[in-house]
């Protein structure tokens, strides 16, 4: 059985993401568990919000829980950022992680955009009423 959110291709792109975090994380120093936590949360959110939203009925809902995961994907990004400042990861690695989040990013606003213009196509209690 396939699930809501499995069938969404930016909640596997965020896996891979999840995957790439966890080997920043793996490789951080001493000292640095602040870091490692935070990074750790934000990008585990970004998947956990996909599925939440995913497996809600409204598309408010749904959008509200997909631009929540977007928050987390540019919390990551920025924690990338500072990682980079901090001399923890090389620029190489830096890059190939921005790329990653800027997809899911991109992936997050089109999808949270379909469903913004799918609920103001679909006319409200209130709408039903002035009629």
């Amino acid at each position: 059985m396939v699930l809501d959110h499995e069938r969404l291709d930016v909640y596997l792109v965020a896996l891979d993401f999840v995957v790439f975090a966890n080997e920043v994380i793996e490789r951080l120093p001493r000292g640095r568990s602040h870091l490692a936590d935070q990074l750790t949360r934000a990008s585990t959110s970004i998947v956990l919000n996909l599925a939440e939203g995913a497996g809600k009925l409204s598309k408010p809902d749904k959008r509200r829980y997909y631009v929540t995961a977007r928050g987390s994907a540019t919390e990551s990004a920025a924690l990338l950022d500072v990682c980079l400042r901090l001399k923890l990861v090389g620029e190489a690695e830096h890059r190939a992680g921005k790329e990653r989040i800027v997809r899911v990013v991109s992936m997050l606003i089109k999808l949270a955009m379909s469903l913004e213009d799918a609920a103001r196509a679909t006319p409200t209690r209130e709408d039903e009423q002035a009629r």
